[in-house]
């Protein structure tokens, strides 16, 4: 995003102005520059890269991305940021909930779950891995999903094998439950009451932090969908260019990504290729720039083109992740 293409939009004159040199992680706006208000958001249909193997697929999006030190959103700082979900629907397929599971959820020295694998049989989870009591268990767990009052992720087993047999009714003739068998205080966002496993969503993912109360859970083909809810509706936003059907649209706040300013945001982020979700990795947004090209809006807000981060050969020189 060089040249001409960025036009004033992109407020060349205050960068230039503003010469003390910052860092990302503790760079301060001049108070007259200052955010007031944090950025509204809308997605829609975008996969969003957390980690490399874990995607967000974001149906639909509405709210809000702030810092947390109420300073500009930057880009460049995924620890930095909380997207609040005011509104939305959001996707793991199991791929991603194994990954999470694995790589977030269970990855603790002394676990008692590993090696865990999930598939997804028609409206129910299917979790399978290794059970650490005594000795080395494999076991299965088929469970139905489902949203709790306080916005947690509810995962009722139906049916559990350990080492091949159903123990699912001596379990409960013994008075024994998962609660009793696993020592979950450790994990990352999960525990158990009773033979249920319970997932709170905004403590299971990687950075960026995701807020929001999920309404309900179910299984949607492929994928475990999160509805989001439970506020009011927040106004139209107003798309500048509708024609998209693949988008992530920043409006109002303060913006920094690279070396670029924007206040005051409008930037809507479309895909190169609609044909399939626009997938996007925060991690590695600076291939996707450089891949696309921008447009100056006639209110001089940005359109920006990038290409899907899966089309893009990796490069060595990208930006590091900042797990």
């Amino acid at each position: 995003m060089v040249g001409s293409q960025l036009g004033p939009c992109l407020l060349a004159i205050v960068m230039a102005a503003w010469a003390p040199p910052v860092t990302y992680r503790t760079a301060h706006l001049p108070p007259a520059l200052a955010p007031r208000d944090p950025t509204q958001v809308e997605m829609r249909n975008v996969d969003f890269y957390v980690d490399p193997e874990i995607v967000l697929h974001i149906h639909r999006l509405r709210g809000t991305i702030r810092s947390k030190s109420a300073g500009p959103v930057l880009f460049d700082d995924k620890r930095s940021l909380v997207i609040h979900l005011a509104s939305a629907e959001v996707g793991l397929n199991a791929n991603d909930i194994t990954a999470l599971l694995n790589k977030y959820v269970f990855a603790y020295k002394g676990a008692p779950l590993s090696g865990l694998h999930v598939t997804i049989s028609g409206s129910q989870i299917v979790l399978t891995g290794t059970l650490h009591k005594v000795a080395a268990l494999p076991f299965t767990i088929r469970a139905e999903v489902s949203a709790t009052p306080d916005g947690h992720i509810r995962m009722h087993p139906v049916q559990t094998k350990i080492i091949g047999l159903g123990v699912t009714h001596l379990m409960h003739g013994l008075g024994m439950s998962l609660q009793k068998l696993v020592d979950l205080s450790k994990a990352h966002g999960a525990s158990a009451v009773g033979n249920d496993i319970y997932l709170a969503p905004d403590s299971i993912l990687p950075p960026p932090t995701i807020e929001g109360r999920v309404t309900a859970v179910r299984i949607v083909g492929n994928e475990m969908v999160e509805t989001f809810g439970g506020e009011a509706t927040p106004g139209e936003l107003g798309i500048p260019d509708p024609s998209q059907r693949n988008f992530m649209l920043y409006r109002g706040g303060t913006l920094r990504f690279g070396k670029l300013l924007m206040l005051d945001a409008e930037m809507q982020i479309v895909d190169l290729d609609p044909a399939d979700p626009f997938k996007f990795d925060l991690d590695r947004y600076d291939a996707q720039l450089i891949a696309g090209y921008s447009r100056t809006l006639p209110d001089l807000g940005l359109e920006v083109y990038m290409r899907d981060i899966d089309k893009i050969k990796r490069s060595s020189s990208a930006r590091p992740s900042l797990h």
